[in-house]
């Protein structure tokens, strides 16, 4: 069964840090592009960056530039997202979601999804 799993969400103050991961079962990331999405309440989900299955990274939130790095590790077929520095507008459900393909903006371009991880950032 194809599934993705995000885990890492969680309650952090303003300025801090934490570090999402997306880990695969029923398939291998090697060959994948991973993007992270988010989706704060009452808005539309956005994408945040993609690594694609060569490396390469695209990053989609201008806010999140200098902050976040998407990371692979491909013999833990996981991506990461480390988030620095984080502030309170960068709460939000977070999601991975895979596409066999280079890296798009579009969430319908990608075919699976977690469920989701929440972060919330407040003091």
């Amino acid at each position: 069964q194809v599934q993705l799993v995000e885990s890492g969400g969680g309650l952090v103050q303003p300025g801090g840090s934490l570090r999402l991961s997306c880990a695969a079962s029923g398939f291998t990331l090697d060959y994948t592009t991973i993007a992270w999405f988010r989706q704060a309440p009452g808005k539309e989900r956005e994408a945040v960056s993609c690594i694609n299955k060569s490396g390469a990274i695209v990053i989609y939130a201008d806010s999140t530039k200098g902050r976040f790095t998407i990371s692979r590790d491909n013999a833990e077929n996981t991506v990461s997202l480390q988030m620095n520095s984080l502030k309170p507008e960068d709460s939000a459900v977070y999601f991975c979601a895979s596409r066999p393909w280079g890296c798009l903006r579009g969430e319908s371009s990608y075919a699976f999804w977690g469920q989701g991880t929440q972060v919330t950032v407040s003091s």
